[in-house]
């Protein structure tokens, strides 16, 4: 009777734990042609996103030869439940030697943007840009050069990890306090791009595993 108890005990906390864990990406087929495409504005083309998969699941891979467009999803994403972004990347080809802060050198090869929606236009939009850094170290933040609504924040850089498959986490909730000084309880969409425009180089990139979990 004990033993039946404990197992009860623990398909509750397993459920609780699933419960806890919002996937946001299944990265397949039917799923790509529903996300929203968005071409940055004065890139020469589109970044090239292809579909993979290994031991570990399905994965986006990103080719960006002077290239910039993302792929995005609009999800709500409760905060107080789960507040932790889970990323896990990989940088084959990464951009040494770019200023990242600066115009000319804006540019990552992996990047996840979480979107807060403040007014009835994007321009008002607040958003965290993670990033996989091919120069600065983890922990580095900035406005973009293009626009203070938006945070660069490096989960990973390439100085560490290149070619190494990376699983990062952060508090989103707490960033958008920390860098915007909002109080966010839930997000309104999340993005993913890997873009080369500024620099004029080639970057490749492998997304896999994006969920948001409450610890």
């Amino acid at each position: 009777m004990i033993y039946i108890k404990y197992l009860i005990l623990l398909l509750i906390l397993c459920n609780v734990s699933f419960a806890n864990e919002i996937k946001i990406f299944d990265f397949t087929e039917s799923e790509i042609s529903k996300l929203k495409v968005r071409k940055v504005r004065g890139a020469d083309k589109k970044t090239v996103y292809i579909l993979g998969s290994n031991e570990n699941g399905n994965y986006l891979k990103a080719i960006a030869d002077n290239a910039a467009s993302g792929l995005g999803k609009e999800v709500k994403i409760d905060l107080k439940k789960t507040p932790f972004i889970n990323i896990t990347w990989k940088i084959e080809k990464d951009l040494a030697g770019i200023k990242e802060d600066t115009k000319k050198g804006h540019d990552f090869a992996a990047r996840v943007f979480a979107v807060k929606k403040i007014g009835v236009t994007p321009l008002s939009n607040r958003a965290i840009n993670y990033v996989f850094s091919s120069n600065n170290e983890i922990g580095f933040n900035s406005p973009s050069p293009y626009t203070k609504k938006s945070i660069d924040n490096v989960l990973s850089t390439t100085t560490e990890n290149l070619n190494e498959w990376v699983t990062v986490k952060a508090n989103v909730k707490e960033d958008f306090k920390k860098f915007h000084n909002l109080e966010v309880n839930e997000l309104d969409g999340l993005a993913i791009m890997s873009d080369t425009d500024n620099s004029k180089m080639k970057a490749i990139a492998y997304y896999q595993n994006i969920y948001f979990s409450s610890e």
